[in-house]
């Protein structure tokens, strides 16, 4: 993974790695229950359409119909969500990390539920009947009979490998290494670079400053005083060397 300049590299532990892998095999769990679904909700419907013709809940058929298209999509929409966070846990991103817990934790009890509903009753329970309506168990006993032998093993299995799994990658994600992992790093002491700009430090007054050196402004001159020639020193006498002091000449006649 990249990290900011200044921080140090970061090594990705293997919990995080493993939990990354565990997601992406509940996303194809995902796909896989979704493929088994499409294939037998043709016959689901017939069977419910047969069930209640003529009856009072005939429309159940395409209420039921258009469910499992929905769950089908909201199942490839989640499965593509895995995937993401898997790659992004991968990178040390903790909101990715705790976006995990939370679909993981809703995902986790809809897939619990499901197995649950799976192991006691079927698709339905209960043998009461309303009005017109068949029961509850003549519904049952019809869609066993027109479901493939496989599909009810089949997908209890993927339900239960699904779920451990899941559970699996979400504790993986909360131990100490991962913490570490995804813990923000801070910004690292960087030496200086050779050949690197220094700030300049201000000349003295009369020294000439070095190139690149800021200009400073200079001080105003006293009153009275005669202005100083360039680099500080005082003007120079006619004939005299710069900065040399001559006594007056005394007047002529004397």
């Amino acid at each position: 993974m990249v990290d900011a300049p200044g921080t140090p590299p970061r090594t990705r532990p293997g919990v995080v790695t493993l939990s990354s892998w565990l997601l992406i095999l509940v996303a194809a769990i995902q796909v896989l229950n979704l493929i088994v679904a499409l294939a037998v909700v043709g016959k689901i419907r017939d069977v419910l359409a047969d069930a209640y013709a003529g009856t009072s809940a005939e429309s159940a058929a395409d209420i039921a119909y258009a469910f499992s298209i929905i769950t089908a999509v909201v199942s490839l929409l989640i499965a593509a969500g895995l995937v993401v966070l898997a790659l992004l846990n991968n990178r040390g991103k903790n909101g990715s990390r705790i976006t995990t817990w939370v679909l993981g934790g809703i995902l986790f009890c809809c897939t619990g539920g499901g197995l649950l509903t799976g192991l006691t009753g079927g698709m339905t329970g209960g043998g009461n009947t309303t009005g017109d309506v068949p029961s509850s168990e003549e519904i049952q006993r019809r869609l066993e009979d027109a479901l493939p032998s496989w599909y009810t093993p089949v997908n209890l299995l993927l339900g239960l490998v699904a779920l451990l799994a899941l559970l699996a990658a979400l504790i993986l994600l909360a131990l100490p290494q991962a913490n570490e992992f995804f813990r923000k790093p801070k910004a690292g002491w960087e030496p200086p670079v050779p050949g690197g700009a220094y700030p300049a430090y201000p000349s003295h007054p009369g020294q000439p400053g070095q190139p690149g050196d800021p200009a400073y402004p200079s001080y105003p001159p006293t009153p009275g005083a005669p202005p100083s020639a360039p680099g500080g020193q005082p003007p120079s006498a006619p004939g005299g060397q710069p900065g040399e002091r001559r006594d007056p000449e005394p007047p002529s006649g004397s």
